[in-house]
């Protein structure tokens, strides 16, 4: 059996080379320890897809061993608060443009544009903490990570608005 092939492997034939049939059905023996179910593994991998499922806030089936009746007012989990800039977004948006809206869709962008640039910042001032041996993150490195990250005139404004917020947050002290 050294330097044989898997498909070499088809069970017992006359003919020297296999047919097509067996080629695509070859014989359980190489691949049935693969395909056997353990009920501790099933059982475990059931209960994961029902709690990825109630996460993602999918309904699970009625008749489980715990479930309570339909009518019970109880038996609906309250779904985990998410959080996001949403709220931000709109009362920045609002005082921008107060005749404007923002669909559902577009607010899903915003909050994943304003994560994705805080995760950005938040990085490159950890890591520039890091290369200057300290442990906290000051105003000082998250300035430089913002004149790093963001282009030119951005830059600026955005170095000029943290300025100001942080001056109004230690003012009001």
């Amino acid at each position: 059996m050294k330097g044989e092939h898997v498909l070499d492997r088809v069970g017992p034939s006359s003919s020297p080379s296999p047919s097509p049939s067996q080629v695509l059905a070859p014989s359980p023996t190489w691949w049935a320890a693969d395909s056997i179910n353990y009920p501790k593994e099933q059982e475990v991998a059931v209960r994961r897809s029902r709690r990825m499922s109630a996460e993602h806030g999918q309904q699970q089936p009625s008749g489980g061993r715990r479930g309570r009746s339909s009518g019970d007012k109880r038996s609906r989990r309250r779904s985990r608060r998410k959080e996001t800039y949403s709220m931000y977004i709109y009362k920045v948006l609002k005082q921008v443009h107060p005749d404007i809206g923002i669909s559902s869709k577009a607010m899903s962008i915003m909050n994943s544009f304003v994560n994705d640039v805080f995760e950005r910042l938040a990085g490159e001032a950890a890591r520039l903490a890091q290369y200057s041996g300290r442990t906290t993150l000051t105003s000082r490195e998250v300035q430089t990570a913002v004149r790093l990250l963001l282009p030119g005139e951005l830059a600026k404004h955005a170095v000029s608005e943290g300025t100001k917020a942080v001056t109004k947050y230690t003012s009001s002290k």
